[in-house]
């Protein structure tokens, strides 16, 4: 068997396939206004599809970045993460697994408002949602294992999140203040009401000496 164009042939059928699963995704997303509601599809599981979202959010489909940013907006329309912590392209007829490095989104802007006298957190992700934080879109913030440095995640929808880039990181850290939270006095920052505790304000102390 001639192993370089096994391969080839390979290549050509995942190829089709991602070219079929696009196709599948645009009629999904003309369907119907929004975000499709790919949360009350039960498609049957089709496999593994070799396509990665990387940590700064770059989409990669056999270890090529996706250049069409027209097409990763297409499939990050349908994205679902499940029960079982993976993450998968849904249409109302399949299911196929992708890898995610970290989150599936990042988010890139934020602006700070107010209104009726709260403070309002909009965030902007790299594939074009705008996320208001708040009750159904919490913030949370983890510390990396690595570094210790803060990682800051925004519930974009379902179980989907947006890693917080840098940029925004220090915009949130500079909204910040001390505030008496759950009977601990914590570094915080606020938005539609809720309070999103970053770190303990000792702890905060500490990385500022």
């Amino acid at each position: 068997m001639d192993i370089t164009t096994d391969k080839s042939k390979q290549a050509a059928t995942k190829a089709v396939d991602a070219a079929g699963l696009e196709a599948l995704v645009a009629r999904a997303a003309r369907a119907g206004k929004g975000a499709p509601p790919v949360e009350k599809w039960n498609p049957p599981f089709c496999g593994d599809l070799d396509m990665e979202i990387r940590q700064d959010g770059t989409w990669f489909y056999l270890g090529t970045p996706i250049g069409r940013p027209a097409l990763v907006q297409l499939f990050s329309t349908v994205l679902r993460k499940d029960e079982d912590g993976r993450t998968y392209l849904v249409t109302p007829v399949e299911k196929v697994g992708i890898r995610v490095e970290d989150a599936p989104f990042v988010a890139v802007e934020v602006n700070a408002s107010a209104r009726d006298g709260e403070r309002v957190l909009t965030f902007r992700t790299n594939v074009g949602d705008v996320v208001e934080a708040g009750p159904s879109n919490p913030l949370r913030f983890a510390i990396e294992d690595d570094t210790g440095g803060l990682k800051p995640y925004l519930l974009v929808r379902g179980r989907l999140e947006a890693l917080v880039n840098r940029a925004v990181t220090y915009e949130l850290v500079e909204l910040g203040e001390e505030i008496e939270h759950e009977g601990r006095r914590m570094f915080a920052v606020r938005s539609n009401g809720v309070v999103f505790p970053i770190m303990p304000a000792d702890r905060l102390g500490e990385l500022s000496a």
